[in-house]
């Protein structure tokens, strides 16, 4: 039930891919260091459309991450794939940023939401959230 960081999903998309070696070594971030566990994993996403940062010189690795980041960031893994599915949920607003993201996961059985006819935008997203959307991503 604890929280999820940023550094935490990115870590975790990045082991579900093998462990790359990311391509570039330029690290735009001043909040990750080389020695930090989660530099390669950062670096990868980055360069992989997964993430830009919180703004552009800052990953904020150890933010919090709700709901609607975590499928924002299995979707862009996913190279962002199109849905045809219409998001229900009556906290995701057509327009959100998050808003295409989370219909992919609805339409591919990612998340079925909070069991109230919301997604949880806003909610922050447990380890346990994490894992089970990670799973439900990496096996559909």
């Amino acid at each position: 039930d604890a929280a999820c960081t940023r550094a935490q999903v990115v870590t975790f998309l990045w082991a579900a891919a093998g462990k790359p070696d990311p391509k570039t070594t330029g690290n735009p971030f001043v909040d990750v260091a080389e020695s930090d566990y989660f530099y390669k994993a950062v670096l990868w996403a980055k360069e992989n459309g997964i993430t830009a940062g919180i703004d552009d010189t800052h990953f904020g690795p150890n933010n919090t991450c709700v709901r609607e980041q975590v499928v924002t960031f299995l979707y862009a893994a996913q190279n962002k794939p199109a849905s045809s599915t219409e998001v229900t949920f009556s906290d995701v607003q057509p327009g959100a940023w998050y808003y295409d993201a989370v219909a992919w996961a609805y339409e591919n059985g990612i998340t079925s939401g909070m069991g109230d006819g919301t997604f949880g935008v806003g909610v922050t997203c447990t380890r346990a959230q994490v894992v089970t959307f990670l799973y439900a991503a990496m096996t559909k």
